[in-house]
């Protein structure tokens, strides 16, 4: 017994000098083993078209480092579906090449598809955009856009050159019909359009967003442009935090006022599961031909709320839209279950983030305005390196006690009798069966409750009222355009 004491207090001391070393060194990023085995894990799938190709003279951008530990957690580096111990199985008829469920209000991952798979965002990069200028501008700030903004390839909200309009305005153009043009009238004032990447990517570093690199500040192709499933729930945990982004996702249709005789521009929300399904509070669509469709979305239940990010996903069978909600129905079934979580939504600094010195200037206080405050605080910085290095040494503590804790078990296993093993297996077969059809009931639960919503909510002939967005070759609207003319294709 002594003996195996003093091994249990030398297994827990090496653990601990471990994880101190391991964060206190340099973050070091590398292909683990791992990601050598993922598909996409470095770079995105190739591009269709040549829209990544870098202007004359330009080398092409190279592919991230990949982080040596993945993000959130080593469940998280999977290449396949993730999973709580013993849950169902996700809804049939999901197409997204990865996705992640989210809990908003704990930042747990409740189940995921290869979430650090690297792909294109489509317009979904714009939720990183608005951060930047909810971060530097007012919402009573003037912005005037000018000719190259208002000429945008469309989808566009249809902005005048040298016309006045407010950044809480344009923040509705934005994220509730994705416009292009608001886009680029953005990036104009935070400096221009390389300003404005260059923002975007180092908000994603300070983040802790490490797969996404933005290119362009709509969501355009362009060359080295990557996220991942994972980076965009992070993003998108962060923004749903501030209230201009939070109010504008949610508003279903908006009016941009008449201005100097030009008639006002009417705004609809294309995230087709507002006023749809129950307690949506509002999220992003896009599409390009590289990215396919993406889609982030969040919803609320007796008080909780859920979120969903896909990626790389078709709509057929079924539409996107359609998927995301019964995703969002599966995650509210694992949350009503107490499924323990496969990961978490993690804050932290990349060792990419060092700003280029003299780059990141403030637009309000270059056009005299005082520049307004983020709404919540960078959550790193020494104190979070300190709090890291303890995080690490009660991990390296834990995994030496498990290791132990193992070794007992199964020599106390080897010990059973072989009628009493086999006892033990019958009830735990029984136990998860019985685990396995409660959860399927609370899955039915929550589906026959938005069944019933969309019953009292849909007008008759089955479509929601308002703005109608359409597929590529069937419908028409922000994405999706028969003549491919999408706010995201170049």
């Amino acid at each position: 017994m002594h003996n195996a004491f003093r091994r249990s207090r030398r297994t827990l001391v090496t653990a601990l000098a471990a994880g101190l070393v391991a964060v206190a060194a340099p973050a070091a990023f590398a292909v683990p083993a791992q990601a050598q085995q993922c598909a996409d894990r470095s770079v995105p799938p190739p591009p269709v078209d040549t829209s990544e190709q870098p202007k004359p003279g330009q080398p092409a951008p190279p592919p991230m480092p990949v982080p040596a530990e993945p993000v959130g957690g080593p469940q998280l580096g999977g290449c396949g579906t993730v999973l709580p111990e013993d849950a169902l199985n996700p809804p049939d008829g999901n197409t997204a090449a990865s996705w992640v469920l989210q809990d908003l209000d704990t930042g747990d991952v409740l189940a995921a598809k290869d979430p650090h798979a690297r792909e294109r965002p489509a317009s979904l990069i714009k939720t990183l955009l608005a951060l930047v200028v909810v971060t530097e501008m007012r919402p009573d700030q003037v912005v005037v856009p000018t000719k190259q903004d208002a000429e945008q390839e469309c989808t566009c909200v249809g902005i005048v050159a040298g016309q006045q309009y407010t950044v809480d305005q344009l923040m509705h153009g934005l994220l509730m019909h994705s416009g292009n043009d608001v886009a680029h009238a953005f990036a104009t004032a935070l400096g221009g359009v390389d300003v404005a990447v260059g923002k975007m990517n180092r908000l994603a570093a300070r983040l802790g967003a490490m797969d996404t690199r933005a290119a362009t500040p709509s969501g355009l192709d362009g060359p080295g442009m990557s996220t991942s499933a994972y980076d965009l729930s992070l993003i998108f945990h962060y923004a749903m935090k501030q209230p201009e982004f939070a109010q504008a996702v949610a508003t279903k249709a908006y009016t941009i006022p008449a201005i100097a005789g030009k008639p006002a521009i009417p705004v609809f929300n294309d995230n087709k599961l507002l006023g749809v399904y129950p307690g949506f509070l509002g999220g992003k669509t896009g599409f390009t031909d590289d990215a396919r469709h993406t889609y982030v979305g969040a919803a609320q239940r007796d008080g909780h709320r859920l979120a969903v990010v896909m990626m790389r996903a078709e709509q057929r069978p079924t539409k996107v839209v359609e998927q995301a909600g019964n995703l969002l129905d599966y995650g509210f079934a694992l949350h009503d279950d107490h499924a323990n979580p496969v990961g978490r939504i993690a804050y932290q600094a990349s060792a990419t983030a060092l700003p280029e010195p003299g780059t990141d200037g403030n637009v309000a206080a270059a056009s005299g305005a005082a520049p307004a405050a983020p709404a919540e605080a960078d959550p790193f910085g020494t104190t979070g390196w300190l709090l890291t290095v303890v995080v690490a040494a009660i991990i390296g503590a834990g995994f030496a006690f498990g290791h132990q804790r193992k070794k007992r078990v199964s020599a106390l296993a080897a010990a059973q009798p072989a009628e009493q093993r086999a006892g033990a297996e019958r009830s735990r077969r029984g136990t998860q069966a019985e685990s396995a059809l409660h959860g399927d009931v609370r899955l039915q639960q929550h589906r026959r409750r938005r069944a019933h919503h969309t019953a009292l909510v849909l007008p008759r002939g089955g479509r929601p009222g308002g703005h109608q967005e359409q597929e590529p070759g069937h419908q028409v609207g922000e994405h999706q355009q028969p003549d491919h003319r999408t706010e995201d294709r170049r």
